[in-house]
């Protein structure tokens, strides 16, 4: 589909390097990353099952050549959590072993703040697989925000789902801006909680949303 001069297609794989760079600079990681893990982690921890186990429900923005942006998603999240938990975490820490990221200073203290959020109850939250089976992951590249490229690509993802009888998608976001994006367009807040684990870094308390809706 095409709409003001925005291309939504799917995606790829000559294009994983765009979508790892889109990645990367709109992580909440993006202002530590030179203290903390490397690009290429954050990248994979990102992108690594939707790109490499689920290709088909990938879809990329171009706009004159480039690409502005990116959803990837998933029709089932209980998939996507086994292969992330027994496939894609074991070898990124693999990765981190072997590249000497594990020991570093600063990436011990965000391990040990993860496992204290961990150990406070801050990923517990209620499971909506049932209903909302789908998942997503959007990101745009900043100055491409505020131009209904967001829209275009999740309208797109959702049509996509629809057509293939999912009935409902649910994720989460990290933002109050990306929250209102949400609601705008028609989501609705299923849950929220917080984070603490970057605190040590930022000075803030990350909000925590499960955004959900049925299709």
């Amino acid at each position: 589909m095409a709409e003001n001069g925005i291309i939504i297609k799917n995606y790829k794989p000559h294009e994983k390097k765009e979508v790892h760079e889109i990645s990367i600079q709109n992580s909440i990681f993006a202002e530590y990353k030179d203290e903390l893990l490397n690009e290429s982690v954050f990248a994979d921890l990102l992108t690594s099952f939707f790109l490499e186990y689920e290709p088909q429900s990938c879809f990329v923005a171009e706009k004159d050549g480039k690409i502005i942006g990116y959803v990837l998603g998933s029709s089932d999240v209980l998939t996507m959590r086994k292969t992330i938990k027994y496939k894609i975490l074991p070898a990124l820490l693999k990765k981190i072993t072997l590249d000497g990221l594990l020991f570093r200073a600063n990436n011990l203290i965000l391990f040990k703040n993860i496992i204290n959020s961990f150990f406070k109850g801050e990923f517990k939250v209620p499971d909506f697989y049932h209903d909302y089976p789908a998942t997503l992951h959007v990101n745009i590249l900043s100055q491409y925000r505020g131009k209904m490229v967001g829209t275009l690509l999740v309208n797109h993802f959702l049509t996509y789902l629809k057509n293939g009888k999912v009935k409902g998608i649910h994720f989460g976001v990290l933002s109050e801006r990306a929250k209102g994006f949400f609601l705008k367009i028609g989501f609705e807040v299923l849950f929220k909680g917080e984070y603490t684990f970057l605190r040590y870094l930022s000075g803030e308390i990350l909000p925590h949303y499960i955004m959900g809706k049925r299709l």
